[in-house]
């Protein structure tokens, strides 16, 4: 039984020593500055928007605080905290957008969300969640700028 355990280790030990490798194109530099761990990975927060509890706001109202919603992602996005937003299709769970804050703290993640006008007043339920993904993810900010005809202010 020993031989057979140390031979299964042996065995492990030279495919993963065997399956690891320096990329190449690795950038130190880039890495360091998007916080990349030694996979080019780092942890986020996701954030799922669903359908909140308040749902007799007046339509003059929910416009208006949708348009605020819409002010304060613009400047999460600005302040490096917002990576990506963007709604769902309708769907049976009720999921209206999604967020992924730069943020891997979820009581810092909870308090910044709480400068989003339509989840102060329930319109929005965010659910949270620590995302591991990939570093590089804010690298197509940039490109997203030049690509949108429209823009909202």
């Amino acid at each position: 039984m020993l031989k057979c355990l140390l031979f299964l280790i042996a065995i492990f030990t030279f495919h993963f020593s065997q399956s690891q490798s320096i990329n190449p194109q690795y950038d130190s530099t880039l890495a360091k500055k998007l916080g990349a761990d030694e996979f080019g990975m780092k942890m986020y927060t996701l954030v799922i928007l669903k359908t909140g509890t308040n749902t007799t706001e007046p339509k003059a109202s929910k416009d208006s605080l949708f348009a605020e919603h819409l002010k304060n992602i613009r400047r999460l996005v600005d302040q490096n905290k917002l990576i990506i937003a963007g709604p769902f299709a309708k769907n049976e769970n009720n999921f209206r957008g999604i967020f992924i804050l730069t943020i891997s703290n979820l009581e810092e993640a909870k308090s910044l969300l709480s400068t989003d006008a339509a989840i102060r007043a329930n319109l929005l339920t965010p659910e949270l969640y620590n995302w591991y993904g990939s570093a590089a993810i804010s690298e197509y900010l940039p490109a997203s700028e030049k690509i949108s005809k429209s823009k909202i202010n």
